[in-house]
């Protein structure tokens, strides 16, 4: 019978070996970062930053061109809603009134004991009074009938109120989710852009969001010397309240830009419109979509102070026209409330509304 022997084991070295082994360590040195290259991002130039920075800058203003919409329907639900509920209050108590006196006449009809009115003539003392008491039980008979229609065209109405309360809650939950949604697009891409603004020098940022603090400066001469600071501008505006709304733009030079705000001391771009506006006097749609619609297009050549000037294809940033080619606008969260030339963004239309 053979004997079971174990078998030899090979020693572990040769060139196969070593092979192998400078592999795994080549491997396990790239997964952990060993070598100090194998997790660690590109380094973009500030050029490049600068490109990324704007791009994600357009997509935050966009999607918070929509938040403002869906928060300007999101608020008009509310309206409505909290209308409907106030209606329906009174309704309700209108028809508690109307049940009350309802329980008023069956407690009478109880306290008669229900008999018929022939039995009532004919054990009445005083029939003349009885028949005089008759007269009048008819008439309350057809007030309770009125009673008792009257509640149930009460609880219609009701009912009808709840239903669109309830039409009207589905739509600004609807709106509210969209609301949700938009804030998170805006937020990632501020956020992104922040953290890559961050790798730059302050040289470098200045450079890159196109602010060297002047446009702070500027607001704090101007609001020294004069409460209400005129364009610099040779053009003039094409009325007073174009002109109203200039002014009021010239005195929020060095605002910091805050997505969704509408003044006074912060705005975003189609915030700082509307807020510009208001103080002249005319009320403006809350977007930019919808503000370039509010007046009477005009040309790039009959621009005037005052103009509304829109850009991207997308109509997703607005500023208003100064003249000599310059505009006052909320650029983005890197840069405060400044004055600079419509032709650094792609041009969209322009519009009057003064």
């Amino acid at each position: 019978m053979a004997a079971h022997r174990k078998p030899r084991q090979r020693p572990i070295g040769g060139p196969t070996a070593r092979t192998a082994l400078t592999l795994a360590l080549a491997g396990a040195a790239t997964a952990t970062g060993f070598d100090g290259t194998g997790h660690a991002e590109p380094q973009l130039t500030p050029a490049q930053v600068k490109t990324e920075v704007d791009k994600l800058y357009k997509e935050a203003e966009a999607a918070t061109e929509t938040y403002d919409g869906a928060k300007e329907k999101a608020d008009s639900a509310q309206r409505r809603l909290n209308g409907l509920r106030d209606e329906t209050a009174r309704k309700q108590a209108n028809l508690n009134s109307t049940r009350d006196t309802l329980g008023s006449f069956a407690a009478a009809q109880y306290r008669e004991g229900g008999f018929a009115p022939a039995w009532q003539l004919a054990l009445s003392g005083d029939p003349d009074r009885y028949l005089d008491d008759a007269a009048f039980a008819e008439r309350a008979g057809e007030r309770q009938t009125a009673a008792v229609s009257q509640v149930r065209e009460q609880l219609r109405e009701i009912e009808q109120l709840r239903g669109a309360a309830r039409v009207e809650l589905t739509s600004l939950w609807s709106w509210q989710a969209q609301l949700r949604r938009q804030k998170k697009v805006i937020t990632g891409r501020l956020d992104e852009a922040r953290r890559l603004l961050a790798q730059l020098t302050p040289k470098q940022r200045a450079e890159a969001t196109g602010d060297d603090g002047t446009a702070g400066r500027a607001s704090r001469s101007a609001s020294d010397t004069r409460d209400t600071p005129e364009p610099a501008a040779s053009d003039t505006a094409a009325n007073g309240r174009a002109a109203a709304a200039v002014s009021y733009a010239y005195a929020k030079l060095g605002s910091p830009y805050v997505w969704g705000a509408t003044g006074p001391n912060a705005f975003d771009c189609s915030g700082l419109v509307q807020a510009a506006y208001r103080f002249a006097g005319i009320s403006l749609p809350r977007t930019t979509y919808a503000q370039i619609n509010a007046g009477r297009r005009v040309a790039l050549s009959e621009l005037q102070p005052g103009d509304l000037v829109f850009f991207y294809a997308g109509i997703s940033h607005v500023g208003i026209y100064i003249g000599n080619g310059q505009m006052i606008h909320a650029p983005n969260p890197s840069a405060p409330v400044r004055v600079a030339p419509i032709d650094e963004m792609p041009f969209a239309g322009a519009t009057r509304v003064a």
